[in-house]
């Protein structure tokens, strides 16, 4: 199989592999016709819905937790301990139950 060019880059494995190439053709194609409003609103509703299931996660993990420390465990998920640490301090005082 010849390489695929996206965007003067050369692509010689696929982005999925359970995706067949004409597949994928047709997703890059579709992504190139979306307008710039239309890639960033897809890209937000991404990022919200999986912040929502790393929240979940977090209460799953802790049930008996205030909404105060889901989000500062949530912080402590997606920033990493020492960025979320740096941004909100209170992170050390979590206890790992």
């Amino acid at each position: 199989m010849a390489p695929r060019r996206y965007n003067r880059l050369t692509m010689t494995t696929p982005l999925s592999p359970d995706t067949s190439p004409d597949i994928e053709r047709l997703q890059i194609d579709g992504w190139r016709r979306m307008t710039p409003a239309r890639k960033a609103a897809l890209v937000s509703g991404l990022t919200e819905a999986a912040l929502d299931v790393a929240l979940a996660g977090v209460r799953s993990r802790f049930p008996n937790a205030s909404p105060r420390e889901q989000r500062l465990r949530l912080a402590v998920v997606t920033l990493g301990p020492d960025l979320a640490r740096r941004a909100f301090p209170e992170v050390d005082g979590l206890d790992e139950q």
